[in-house]
C-alpha cells in the first residue's frame, strides 16, 4: 500500500469507500469517514495520478489490495463522476454507488454553474474569481502558483456553494493544480460526446444521488439523465442544503441519515 494515496478509518472489513472531489483536492472526506467509521470500515482513497484510466487503474489496485469487495463507493462532486466511471469499467466490485453532490452528466446543464456561483458573490469577490479564472487558464503561470491560486478559488467556491454552513475546518490536504487540469480537460471531453453518460449501461448495481437543492450543480443535469441510463437509481434532494451536505446547518443530519439508510444501519 502506497501510503500516500489511502487512509484508513475504522476496523475491517472495509467495506465502504469514500472518493473525493476536486480533482486534485485529495483530504476533504475526512469528516464524512470518521462519522461512518463508528460503525463500519471505511477506505478514504487519495488521488494521486493525472489522468482519468489512471485514477480508476489506482482505484481498482486499493480496492481489492485493502478493501472487502463489492464494496459501497461514496462518491463527492468529482469523486462521484470518478466512481460512476469506476462502477462501469469494474461492474463486480461495486455492490451500491452513491453519488453526493455529483457534478452533472450533460454538458447542456453544465453552462449557468459558473454564473450561479458568480451571483452569488459580491461584487469584489466576482472580480476576483474572474481573475483567478483567468490566471489558472494562463499558460506563462506555472503549476506551483497555480498551487495557491486554486486554493483561493476554492474558498470563494464554499463560499458560492453553501447554504448555511456549520463552523468548518478545510481537510483538503494539497491543491494539485496539474491533476485538475489534465482530468477535468478528460471529464468534458467525455461529457460533450456524451460518452460519459453511454457508460451508465454498464452498471449494473443500485445507484442512489444525494443532492442539495442549493448546490450550483442543477439537480436536473444528474436526475434526469441517470433515469434515462440506470435501471435501479433513486434520487434524494436535500432542502436548504449546498454542495457538501455534511457541513450545511439545515441538512447535515438529514445527509448522514440518508447515508446511513442507505448503508442498512
Amino acid at each position: 500500500m502506497n501510503k500516500k494515496n489511502l487512509r484508513k478509518y475504522g476496523k475491517p472489513p472495509f467495506s465502504i469507500a469514500l472518493l473525493h472531489g476536486g480533482p486534485g483536492a485529495p483530504g476533504e472526506m475526512a469528516p464524512v469517514a470518521r462519522e461512518l467509521s463508528s460503525y463500519w470500515g471505511v477506505l478514504e482513497p487519495l488521488q494521486t495520478k493525472s489522468s482519468i484510466e489512471e485514477q480508476v487503474n489506482e482505484l481498482y489496485y486499493i480496492l481489492a489490495k485493502n478493501g472487502d469487495p463489492p464494496v459501497t463507493l461514496i462518491g463527492w462532486s468529482w469523486g462521484a463522476m470518478l466512481g460512476f466511471i469506476f462502477t462501469a469499467k469494474y461492474p463486480r466490485m461495486v455492490k451500491k454507488l452513491i453519488l453526493v453532490g455529483s457534478a452533472v452528466f450533460e454538458q447542456k446543464y453544465a453552462e449557468k454553474i459558473m454564473k450561479t456561483r458568480l451571483n452569488r458573490l459580491d461584487k469584489e469577490e466576482r472580480i476576483e474569481m474572474q481573475d483567478l479564472i483567468e490566471n489558472l487558464n494562463n499558460h506563462l503561470i506555472e503549476d506551483k502558483e497555480k498551487n495557491i491560486l486554486i486554493s483561493r478559488f476554492g474558498k470563494l467556491l464554499f463560499k458560492s456553494d453553501s447554504y448555511n454552513p456549520l463552523p468548518y475546518k478545510n481537510e483538503i490536504l494539497e491543491y494539485r493544480y496539474h491533476i485538475y487540469r489534465y482530468v477535468w480537460k478528460e471529464v468534458e471531453n467525455l461529457r460533450s460526446s456524451g460518452k460519459l453518460l453511454k457508460m451508465g449501461k454498464q452498471i449494473s448495481c443500485p445507484v442512489v444521488a444525494i443532492h442539495g437543492d442549493y448546490d450550483p450543480h442543477p439537480f436536473q443535469g444528474v436526475l434526469k439523465p441517470l433515469l434515462r441510463i440506470i435501471k435501479n437509481f433513486h434520487f434524494i434532494i436535500l432542502e436548504k442544503c449546498g454542495h457538501e451536505p455534511w457541513i450545511e446547518r439545515m441538512a447535515k443530519d438529514r445527509f448522514y441519515g440518508a447515508i446511513k439508510k442507505e448503508l442498512k444501519f
